[in-house]
């Protein structure tokens, strides 16, 4: 008998051979003693025997996840209007979330998976169809489900300790999702911003096809009223940082904007239903010294391209006009336009002014022309032309009342003497 009891104790008096076959749980076991995941890594903590709560949980996952997916339906209003194929990557996501908790309050020693993991299964595309904040919904819906089913899930005592897992699940899962979004916007705006490059880049040349349609689109524009383009220098600390707090500076000040730079020079497009102008007026201090030019309203984006060359010729011309408004309206600085060869302001100034002035009876343009050359001398006009000085005044207002410019103020006079020499050099009428 003493040699039995002996042989039954010799385990005891060897610990290296007790090491090798304690179990996950501690205790000598019957396991082989050359199987290596039984030996738990230097420094590494013993691993905790499995609690009945774990393994009750572990057998309520498929519980969970069709309650999750009842609760998702019934509570989020977001949800159900998802097209179908959304809806059920949301409800991929959903049980993702459900067994990556699980999963981790098998073994708590380890970090919880985070949404990047739990999102792995759905299309990178989902975070445009849901947001973070739905996301945040999303998670409180697993959080809700999880606690509703804790007295049920959890061995007797235990209740609290789960709902506390559970907590601590959920806020390391909300900071994860803040990153993820983030990473997205980030990665989404660089996109966004070479996309918006080339459609400012398609309108400043004139492009105005599908494609360009297509991208504006894609960039959010809606389309729904005018645009007008602002034009200016772009400032030396235009960096990329200050251009993306310009376009959101533009998208609070307008339904629709767009910003881009061309070299030194900055281009903002505002459209919507509001008033455009004074949605520009707001933006001038974004803008570098020296003018800014506002160019004409145009019907929609893809029409403003006469309109970016209108602003850009102003922009290039504003130096000749001496004490220029800022911001000054494109069609303000038409003679200086022509003076730098836009074609599009010489054809302005003839179609506006001298060819109705020319097609006009009481000899407007005659009136003007004599006017002008006797250096803006109503009395030495008269003399010119054998009539009375008040003749020459009134015939000066019909001038102004034909084509929107005063003689007698020394700007417009100015804009329609440039008008008289472009229409002469075209040869469109005669005076």
């Amino acid at each position: 008998m003493s040699t039995s009891r002996a042989g039954r104790t010799a385990p005891a008096q060897a610990p290296a051979k007790t090491a090798a076959q304690t179990t996950d749980a501690g205790t000598p076991g019957d396991a082989d003693p050359r199987r290596e995941p039984a030996r738990p890594r230097a420094g590494a903590p013993a691993r905790e025997p499995v609690t009945e709560t774990q393994r009750r949980v572990r057998d309520g996952a498929g519980l969970l996840a069709a309650a999750a997916m009842r609760r998702l339906d019934a509570d989020l209003d977001w949800y159900r209007a998802l097209p179908a194929e959304d809806r059920s990557w949301v409800g991929l996501v959903a049980q993702a979330g459900i067994t990556a908790f699980v999963t981790w309050y098998a073994d708590p020693t380890k970090p919880p998976h985070g949404v990047g993991e739990i999102f792995a299964a759905a299309p990178p595309e989902l975070t445009r169809s849901i947001s973070l904040q739905h996301t945040l919904q999303l998670v409180r819906v697993v959080v809700d489900v999880v606690e509703t089913h804790s007295d049920r899930l959890a061995a007797p005592g235990e209740e609290r300790e789960l709902r506390e897992a559970v907590l601590r699940y959920s806020r390391e899962v909300a900071f994860s999702a803040a990153e993820v979004y983030a990473r997205a916007a980030e990665v989404r705006g660089a996109s966004d911003a070479r996309l918006e490059a080339l459609v400012v880049d398609a309108l400043v040349r004139g492009d105005g096809g599908d494609a360009v349609r297509s991208r504006v689109a894609a960039l959010g524009w809606t389309g729904q009223g005018p645009t007008l383009v602002v034009v200016g220098t772009a400032g030396a600390h235009m960096d990329e940082v200050r251009t993306a707090d310009l376009r959101r500076e533009t998208r609070h000040a307008a339904d629709d904007a767009l910003v881009g730079t061309l070299g030194d020079r900055l281009l903002v497009f505002l459209g919507g239903r509001g008033d455009l102008r004074a949605a520009a007026l707001t933006l001038l201090p974004r803008f570098g010294p020296g003018p800014v030019v506002i160019g004409p309203t145009a019907d929609g984006l893809v029409e403003s391209t006469r309109s970016v060359r209108a602003a850009l010729h102003g922009l290039a011309a504003a130096a000749a006009w001496d004490g220029a408004p800022r911001p000054v309206f494109a069609d303000d600085l038409l003679p200086e336009r022509v003076l730098v060869g836009d074609a599009d302001a010489r054809r302005a100034l003839v179609e506006r002014a001298f060819a109705p002035l020319a097609a006009s009876q009481g000899s407007l343009l005659e009136t003007l022309s004599a006017y002008l050359g006797a250096g803006r001398s109503l009395e030495a006009a008269a003399r010119t032309l054998y009539v009375h000085p008040n003749t020459v005044r009134y015939r000066l207002r019909r001038v102004s009342d034909v084509t929107g410019w005063d003689p007698l103020d020394a700007r417009e006079s100015y804009v329609l003497q440039t008008a008289l020499a472009v229409g002469r050099l075209d040869g469109t009428g005669t005076a």
